[in-house]
């Protein structure tokens, strides 16, 4: 029988969830939902002075709101340092690890004639066939005994054929410190092992973690997974993404008014790609998405890209779906009236629910300002005065709410063109000269609200 294809993501609650971060959960959730295998959640919080429950809460919170569900519990690793020891001794038992009593003292030294003499940095194997005394007051680290010289190659789903000299980058490392916490290369691979890890998708920036992690599998016996290393995300500036380079943490792009399915969409065409291609639904990758069309090269993170992804879900994504992410930020549309209708008004124009929620409120609150600008641009005694007269005009009409027949006669009747009083309109229902369609906003409001709104303008413009 063939073995169910296992994926997993692994954070460090150490901050928030990054967008990389996502990207590489994503890819790997993909992988496992179209060859209906599982994809487990791994919180990596051994390092109990940097880690954060707040963090751990956030890299969660961002997975229910960009929906990608995982199989089982989540695994916790702080929880599983009773495994990590009897994995430990299991090495030591076997003579695969030794006890290293190096001090502070002895590292110094052999690091300095490193230097002096331009030799890579590394452990010299001095206790590796220790069979003397320990020393008393030392707390020994204990270190793997790894190979000495030759090569370490596997096949990269993304680069392809890696190879690493064992005298370039291995010494005998830690894999457990003096206090008997397990090391990072060490807990990854004995989760990965117990939990059935099959394929690791990861950036990077772990390659050279990689190595280390062989010779891991290989000393435990365990089945070494196929690996995808897929390269980082880019600035427009050619340099890693950073903070400079705009939000990185998932859920500040929820604050800023990207849907997910915007930012699921944006994140994973940063490396992987369908043809020409570039709109695609969950649903749609879970049956397209493979790791072995990652490109090798970094991606280049576009803003604008990601807003005009926004701008097409805000477009046709149902109404039930983007008041639900509105509901998200605070603001329901269907305490209002015409909901439905308000939404269409606005969906048009916006490239952010942000711009949503701002334009549908300049619509739904009496203006308490005007902006001066607009006023002394569009604003003048004429337009002032047909506003005047269109506003009793529209007062004293009985109509089903065709403003733009009406606007139209009253236009003809005067002999102006709309321009000399669409933005008059605008601004006194809005206060701004920027709305959607002015007949749109008329109807939406009402022959009353729109009144006395217009009124309340004129008061202040006339003097």
């Amino acid at each position: 029988m063939e073995e169910k294809l296992v994926t997993r993501f692994a954070p460090s609650p150490t901050g928030y969830l990054h967008i990389g971060g996502l990207r590489t959960a994503l890819y790997s959730y993909l992988y496992a939902r179209k060859n209906k295998g599982k994809f487990l959640l791994r919180i990596e919080d051994t390092d109990l002075k940097r880690n954060s429950k707040e963090a751990t809460k956030a890299i969660i919170e961002a997975f229910n709101w960009c929906g990608l569900d995982y199989d089982g519990e989540v695994t916790y690793q702080s929880e599983r340092f009773e495994i990590y020891k009897k994995y430990i001794q299991k090495l030591l038992d076997e003579g695969k690890a030794y006890y290293c009593y190096m001090s502070k003292e002895e590292l110094e030294e052999l690091r300095t004639k490193q230097e002096a003499a331009k030799e890579r940095p590394k452990y010299d194997g001095r206790y590796r066939e220790f069979k003397g005394i320990p020393p008393q007051d030392i707390k020994p680290v204990v270190r793997i005994k790894a190979p000495q010289s030759g090569e370490i190659f596997f096949m990269d789903g993304v680069k392809g054929e890696v190879k690493f000299k064992v005298e370039d980058i291995l010494d005998d490392f830690i894999i457990a410190r003096s206090d008997g916490t397990p090391t990072y290369n060490f807990t990854v691979v004995i989760d990965d092992a117990l939990m059935g890890v099959s394929d690791v998708i990861r950036g990077d920036d772990h390659l050279s973690n990689t190595p280390k992690q062989i010779i891991l599998y290989e000393a435990l016996g365990f089945k070494i997974p196929k690996f995808y290393h897929v390269a980082m995300i880019h600035g427009e500036d050619g340099k890693k993404l950073s903070k400079r380079h705009g939000a990185t943490d998932v859920m500040e792009y929820k604050a800023m008014g990207i849907l997910p399915q915007a930012l699921l969409n944006f994140l994973v065409r940063l490396g992987w790609s369908h043809g020409d291609d570039e709109i695609f639904s969950l649903e749609d990758l879970k049956k397209l998405f493979d790791p072995n069309h990652i490109n090798k090269s970094a991606s280049c993170y576009n803003f604008k890209k990601l807003e005009w992804l926004n701008a097409h879900y805000i477009k046709t994504l149902p109404f039930e779906e983007i008041n639900h992410q509105l509901k998200e930020l605070g603001f329901d549309l269907l305490v209002y009236e015409k909901a439905e209708f308000l939404l269409d008004l606005l969906r048009e124009r916006a490239k952010t629910l942000l711009e949503i929620i701002n334009g549908a409120k300049s619509i739904i609150e009496s203006p308490k300002s005007y902006d001066e600008q607009a006023v002394n641009k569009f604003v003048n005694e004429k337009n002032l005065s047909l506003l005047k007269k269109y506003a009793n005009e529209l007062g004293n009409q009985s109509f089903a709410s065709d403003f733009e027949s009406f606007t139209n006669e009253f236009l003809q009747k005067n002999d102006v063109k709309l321009k000399e009083l669409a933005q008059p309109i605008r601004i006194a229902l809005t206060g701004t000269a920027v709305s959607p369609s002015i007949f749109e906003v008329l109807e939406f409001l009402g022959v009353e609200e729109c009144k006395k709104r217009m009124e309340i303008f004129l008061k202040r413009m006339i003097k």
